[in-house]
């Protein structure tokens, strides 16, 4: 069955202002789902969106899978009063219901996981339910407006452990199969399957506390899968921690960059003991290039903006895990990845959010002798295994 899923975004957000372009934990906001998509069971994902903005992000952004599509979705179907199911009619139709299973994923939801994904398109295609959800199963008690209990006798209040509790829509996962689609129109119609996620997953991003707390609860969920092992790779970020961040320009545009030899010893002798060496940068520079050529790691990439996305792929196709990297970064861009990976480390300058978050603070300041410094302790760090 070929399943395919659209991310329906709005370029004008009332809540919080461009919404699904901030950046949470360091990358948009829509990144977060549409990166679990990519390494779901889906088959295809479509963005569809009035912005343009993000259109030519997608394209760029997401060249090294053939799962990722952008596409413009009408004025019409792109004001605060359109529905949902408008939009995934205009979708639909212009796809020309080129899908068995049509999934919807919904930007606001980034405590979305692949697991979670596959687990909706399984009451479809496994469990043969015409359509399915995801729900939180939540212990509160709820009431009417008129004082009275929803849910539970006041005169016998249940304990947390003897209580059912309501099962409420979180809003993160929908899919449907075409036919019933077509007959009904809706996101959801005919036997629906119901898909538990976690609680934490209910929190919707309706204002700047609402965001902080989310942001707090994906840090949190990427620490605590965190496991250590010998590191076999040690991914870099450039400005900031190969140079001091400062670039100079002259009217032909990037002029120069100042790089620590140092670092560049260290690096060699780590991939002497068998730590291969990774440069992942969102500048395109080909003043970057040439170092790094000079510095023969072959696995530079440049011009990578959602890091953790290209960080996944990359673990997939070397068949590894984030627990045997090492990461080094200062800056929003890298949060993600310093909360993921088996070790993270800031240098001495990096910006306060990354200090906070990684997992080793170096005493050495980028472009004098942070790299260096990791590289040794990584290296006494790999004897115990």
């Amino acid at each position: 069955m070929k399943k395919t899923a659209i991310i329906p975004l709005r370029k004008d957000s009332k809540g919080i202002p461009a919404k699904n372009k901030k950046k949470m934990l360091g990358r948009p906001l829509f990144s977060w789902v549409l990166a679990e998509a990519i390494f779901s069971n889906l088959d295809n994902i479509y963005v569809f969106t009035d912005d343009s903005e993000i259109i030519d992000y997608i394209d760029k952004e997401y060249h090294w899978t053939p799962k990722v599509k952008a596409l413009l979705r009408s004025d019409e179907n792109a004001t605060d009063t359109a529905s949902t199911e408008s939009a995934m009619i205009e979708f639909a139709e212009s796809i020309q219901y080129d899908f068995d299973i049509l999934c919807l994923l919904q930007a606001t939801s980034p405590m979305t996981t692949a697991t979670d994904i596959n687990a909706v398109l399984d009451k479809i295609e496994t469990e043969k339910y015409d359509s399915a959800l995801t729900v939180v199963n939540t212990h509160r008690f709820t009431w009417n407006p008129d004082g009275t209990p929803q849910n539970y006798d006041v005169f016998h209040r249940p304990r947390r452990q003897d209580f059912e509790g309501l099962l409420i829509e979180n809003g993160a996962v929908y899919a449907t199969t075409k036919s019933t689609f077509i007959t009904s129109k809706n996101r959801l119609s005919g036997n629906i399957g119901l898909v538990q996620m976690p609680e934490n997953s209910l929190v919707e991003i309706d204002s700047a506390t609402d965001w902080k707390i989310v942001e707090e609860l994906l840090a949190s969920r990427l620490k605590k899968t965190k496991k250590h092992q010998r590191i076999d790779y040690l991914v870099l970020d450039v400005d900031g921690v190969f140079t001091n961040g400062q670039v100079f320009y002259s009217a032909e545009g990037e002029l120069a960059k100042a790089f620590d030899m140092r670092d560049g010893m260290g690096l060699e002798i780590l991939r002497q003991h068998q730590v291969e060496v990774v440069v992942m940068t969102s500048e395109n520079s080909p003043l970057v290039a040439q170092r790094m050529k000079k510095l023969q790691i072959e696995n530079t990439f440049l011009g990578v903006k959602d890091k953790y996305a290209f960080l996944q792929q990359f673990v997939k196709e070397r068949n590894t895990s984030f627990s045997a990297l090492a990461y080094i970064g200062d800056d929003v861009n890298d949060l993600t990845n310093i909360c993921s990976v088996g070790w993270s480390f800031a240098p001495a300058n990096a910006t306060e959010i990354v200090k906070q978050n990684a997992d080793y603070l170096l005493t050495k300041p980028s472009a004098e002798g942070a790299i260096r410094e990791a590289c040794e302790w990584i290296m006494k760090y790999n004897e115990r295994y």
